[in-house]
């Protein structure tokens, strides 16, 4: 059977971009989320938790500011990251040991993907973010 043109054209496409930055993959989750960010960063491109993030909480939340949550009793997480007193230590411990999303969501996140969505949320911050009226 005979793959599509189109298909062949990604498998081209992907791999040329696979020359595009060099580098030696790490072994360890955390490791390999850092190397996410590190090529992410040197390449321009948006911030890796925002695919994970819509992928994973999109379904609920609203990931991108401005948004609205697709579920109405899920925060956007512009309106969580922009809460007084939030932090990354708040945000891990809360997205570790208190969330619901095990019972809700029927998953669950292991110890670099936290990080890798607290550190996307937490660029979300801003000092001039107002709450959508509504």
């Amino acid at each position: 059977m005979r793959a599509p043109a189109s298909g062949l054209l990604l498998l081209i496409s992907l791999a040329a971009c696979q020359g595009l930055a060099p580098h030696e993959p790490s072994a360890s989750p955390a490791g390999q989320a850092a190397d996410l960010q590190a090529r992410a960063k040197d390449a321009g491109e948006a911030h890796p938790g925002l695919a994970f993030a819509q992928g994973a909480c999109g379904g609920c939340h609203a990931v991108e500011h401005p948004g609205l949550s697709p579920n109405p009793d899920a925060p956007p997480f512009a309106a969580i990251a922009n809460r007084e007193g939030l932090n990354a230590a708040t945000l891990s411990s809360w997205l570790r040991e208190a969330h619901n999303y095990p019972e809700e969501m029927d998953f669950a996140l292991d110890s670099p993907q936290v990080d890798l969505i607290v550190e996307y949320m937490l660029s979300l911050q801003d000092e001039a973010y107002r709450p959508p009226i509504g």
